[in-house]
C-alpha cells in the first residue's frame, strides 16, 4: 500500500469541508482548477461533488455527510440489510444502503429526471471512465460509508477503475462478510481524529467491521490500524489527563504561531 502523502490529505479533507453549506470561503480557491459536477438531492441540497482535470487521469468523487436529523435519525438504523454488488452479495448497514438508493439528479438536470444515486453516478462517470480516468472515492462521516460502498461497486465492475479511497470520521459500513469480499483494503485509507466517537459506531465492534487502513490522528502522532478497544482507552486516558498535559513545554512551543499575528 503507497503512502498517503500530505499534499493528498490536505486536499482530500479540504474537500470534504466544501461538500457542506457551511464551508468556508476561503476554502473555495482549491476548486479553481477543477472542472465539477453536482449530483443534488430531492431537496437540491448537494450530496456529491465530482472534479476533474483535463490534463490529469484522476477524478475526485466527494460525498458529503449527514445533513439534518432525517440523515442523522437515519443512521442510527443499525439493522443488517443484504445489499448485492454486481456479483457478491453481503450485509451492510441498513442506513448506508439506503443512501445508495435514494434518488438524485444532476446538476445538469431537473429532479424528474432523477435516478438512484448508485445508477446515476455510474451514468455520470462512464465519459470520464472512457477517457482513461480513475476515480478516487472520499468522503466523510455517512459520505465516508457510501465512498467504501460506491468504490467497491465500481472496482466490480472494472478492476482498473479505482485509484484509492479515503475517509474521515467514517462508521463502520457492514459486518464479518462485507470485511471478507470487499475489493480495495489495500488502496482504502480511513481518517480517524482522537476520540471521535462516530468513528466507533455502530456500537457492535465484533458485529460491524471497517476496511482498509486506518490512520489514528492523535497527540500529534500519526498510529496504524491500532484496534479499536485500544484507541478508545488511549483517546479515554489521554482525555482524563489533559489538563495536566497543557503545562508540558511542547504545548507551549507547538502555539507559537499565534505570535506571528499577535
Amino acid at each position: 500500500m503507497k503512502k498517503l502523502k500530505r499534499y493528498q490529505y490536505e486536499r482530500y479533507a479540504i474537500l470534504c469541508q466544501l461538500a457542506y453549506p457551511d464551508a468556508d470561503a476561503q476554502y473555495q480557491k482549491i476548486l479553481d482548477p477543477f472542472h465539477e459536477r453536482q449530483l443534488v438531492d430531492k431537496y437540491g441540497r448537494m450530496s456529491v461533488r465530482i472534479l476533474w482535470v483535463e490534463n490529469k487521469k484522476e477524478v475526485i468523487i466527494v460525498f458529503r455527510g449527514s445533513l439534518g436529523f432525517k440523515d442523522w435519525f437515519a443512521n442510527l438504523f443499525f439493522i443488517p440489510y443484504r445489499l448485492r454488488q454486481l456479483n457478491r452479495s453481503f450485509f451492510v448497514h441498513w442506513g448506508f444502503a439506503r443512501l445508495l438508493a435514494q434518488p438524485m439528479y444532476s446538476s445538469t438536470k431537473t429532479s424528474e429526471d432523477a435516478l438512484p444515486l448508485r445508477e446515476l453516478l455510474v451514468k455520470v462517470l462512464e465519459p470520464l471512465r472512457a477517457q482513461g480516468k480513475r476515480f478516487s472515492f472520499i468522503g466523510h462521516s455517512s459520505g465516508g460509508a457510501v465512498a467504501v460502498l460506491m468504490a467497491d461497486y465500481f472496482q466490480r465492475r472494472d478492476p482498473k477503475s479505482v485509484k484509492r479511497v479515503v475517509t474521515f470520521g467514517q462508521p463502520a459500513v457492514g459486518t464479518r462478510s462485507w470485511y471478507k469480499h470487499y475489493t480495495l483494503h489495500h488502496r482504502t485509507y480511513r481518517i480517524c481524529c482522537d476520540l471521535d466517537v462516530i468513528t466507533f459506531m455502530p456500537p457492535f465492534p465484533f458485529y460491524f467491521w471497517h476496511v482498509g487502513k486506518m490512520l489514528w490522528l492523535h497527540d500529534d502522532k500519526i498510529y496504524e490500524n491500532t484496534p479499536t478497544h485500544r484507541r478508545f482507552f488511549i483517546s479515554l486516558q489521554s482525555w482524563l489527563l489533559r489538563p495536566i498535559t497543557y503545562h508540558y513545554m511542547r504545548k507551549y512551543i507547538r502555539n507559537k504561531t499565534l505570535f506571528d499575528e499577535h
